[in-house]
């Protein structure tokens, strides 16, 4: 994926992850876009410093599948066929405005 297509991605609501699904790509409150590992909440910048560079390889980024398309309900697939289920806690949900909080399962701890 370009990093235009990931930002496309993100601000129509998809769940973008990058290398596996334990790293989803989301857009802060000041508007940076950034690579959090569910696991333990460590982040990074989605680009280098200038902006222009993609910390990852553009192939390595790819859009969960719906839930309710998917083969196997409740798995998230990466395009080479790997990747599995995101533990309850890191799915998120959606809310009744159709927005999506993918922090939802995490609320309450601690991220950093």
């Amino acid at each position: 994926m370009t990093l235009e297509d990931i930002k496309a991605a993100v601000d129509a609501g998809q769940t973008v992850h990058w290398a596996n699904t334990g790293y989803v790509v989301h857009k802060d409150r000041l508007g940076q876009y950034l690579i959090t590992y569910l696991p333990n909440g460590s982040c990074i910048g989605l680009t280098d410093r200038g902006g222009h560079g993609l910390n990852g390889k553009a192939a390595e980024f790819f859009i969960a599948r719906s839930e309710d398309g998917a083969e196997n309900p409740g798995s998230q697939s990466r395009p080479d066929g790997q990747g599995g289920a995101l533990h309850p806690e890191a799915r998120g949900h959606s809310h009744s405005d159709g927005s999506f909080d993918p922090w939802a399962g995490l609320k309450g701890k601690q991220a950093f």
